[in-house]
């Protein structure tokens, strides 16, 4: 079946070009599309037939494949062995045959080249999800640059440039007007794969993209001097972000919001605006939350009805502040400590019937006793190494022990009979003892 070679890689070069597919897949889906055409034009199905790309002759060539046998029962998939052996001289039984079929490429029928072309659309098809698919899995969470290519009331479309990826109204940048043609930062959100191809799925208004842009300008954070650990965001209001420095002498806050409040300030525009609370993490869940509920001034936090809720206490003139606009700053904070939070004054909590006195107390004693806990922890952790080294030192002297036994009880195999009862015991332990162990 010939082909116009130099053609056929000039269009496979360009068909690699547009859709990232490497050649030997866009090469197999042709070698397919030629065997189902050719068995469309024979009118055959029930034969095993292999295409080969034949750089040489600058054609693609059908071969037949039979079986050998003893008794042919089928003359389409099966050969005798004298048969095999005019084209192969050492064919064996259950050897495979190899035919060339004869055919020009101009006997085949119109409906067998639309077959040829439709085979070779879907799996170019099938390799663009695959690519597309692979190439975006691996950057999930990443931020990258798209141009918003089309937008709609409910949704609008970015050009990743390998992939057009959606990005719903939910997960668009409350107020934030996209237009067509603006160059925008998305962080991938999802990435699936189905039958109707691959979607890729992008976010403006997710935490990731704002933890993406500090590790961007925030040179601290992307060598891990830094770590943002937990981030809770409403787009287009305020996010909250607590850090913590793995280095004394680094300032995690001043580290991120920079000289002059350079490094944030470039967050802030990205973000049209919005509010950035940078403060310090901390261990200590009452400290934690004192901290994310700032700018509020927080009197107490009192353990809750259960292990996951606590109770902050403030002062009449902070609660509204604490709680903040439509209960937004309470909301962040609950969103970054992973805990319940209710807010309320002194006055209040008395007002309920509860000793205020007693709450303070048994919170100062829980405290006191996590913080115990988390001594005891860390002096376990540090004795560990010991302990191991202890364990090992014990093996190393059972096994000695072992082996001097092992070799006094040898003796007689290396010692003649009539020199044991001369031999001194010094001698002995020279010989059997020192340096063989510590050797082994």
């Amino acid at each position: 079946m010939s082909v116009n070679y130099k053609k056929l890689i000039a269009a496979l070069s360009e068909v690699q070009d547009q859709t990232k597919i490497s050649e030997e897949v866009i090469i197999d889906a042709l070698k397919e599309a030629y065997i189902k055409a050719y068995k469309k034009t024979e009118g055959v199905e029930d034969i095993n037939l292999e295409a080969v790309l034949n750089e040489k002759s600058g054609s693609i060539d059908i071969y037949q494949i039979y079986e050998v046998v003893e008794n042919v029962e089928d003359f389409e998939l099966e050969m005798d062995l004298e048969t095999a052996r005019g084209i192969k001289r050492d064919a064996i039984l259950h050897d495979q045959i190899r035919t060339k079929v004869d055919i020009d490429a101009d006997d085949m029928s119109r409906a067998a080249a639309s077959l040829a072309r439709s085979v070779l659309r879907q799996k170019i098809r099938e390799a663009e999800k695959v690519a597309v698919y692979d190439e975006y899995i691996d950057m999930l969470y990443d931020m990258t640059i798209g141009i918003v290519e089309s937008v709609k009331e409910r949704f609008a479309l970015i050009n990743l440039g390998k992939t057009t990826a959606l990005m719903t109204k939910a997960e668009q940048i409350p107020g934030e007007h996209l237009r067509e043609g603006q160059k925008i930062r998305v962080v991938i959100t999802n990435v699936t794969k189905d039958t109707k191809g691959s979607q890729v799925q992008v976010s403006r208004a997710s935490a990731m993209l704002v933890k993406r842009l500090f590790e961007k300008e925030v040179s601290e954070i992307a060598n891990g001097v830094v770590e943002i650990k937990a981030i809770a965001r409403e787009a287009g209001e305020r996010t909250k972000v607590a850090v913590i420095s793995h280095n004394k002498d680094v300032e995690p806050i001043g580290a991120c919001i920079g000289l002059h409040g350079s490094r944030v300030q470039q967050i802030i525009e990205e973000l049209h605006g919005e509010k950035i609370d940078i403060f310090q993490w901390s261990d200590d869940i009452s400290e934690l939350m004192a901290n994310a509920l700032a700018p509020a001034k927080i009197m107490e936090v009192l353990p809750g009805n259960d292990d996951h809720s606590y109770l902050v206490v403030v002062d009449p003139s902070q609660l509204s502040l604490a709680i903040g606009k439509h209960g937004k700053n309470a909301r962040l904070a609950v969103k970054l400590t992973g805990h319940k939070i209710d807010i309320k004054t002194r006055e209040e909590l008395e007002a309920q019937g509860k000793d205020y006195e007693a709450l303070v107390a048994l919170a100062h004693q829980k405290r006191e006793q996590a913080r115990l806990e988390k001594e005891a922890r860390q002096q376990q952790e540090a004795v560990q190494p010991v302990v191991e080294d202890e364990k090992h030192l014990e093996k190393l002297e059972a096994a000695n022990a072992k082996l001097k036994a092992a070799l006094e009880a040898a003796d007689s195999e290396f010692i003649p009979v009539e020199m044991q009862d001369t031999l001194s015991d010094r001698a002995r332990d020279d010989v059997f003892s020192t340096n063989v162990v510590d050797e082994t």
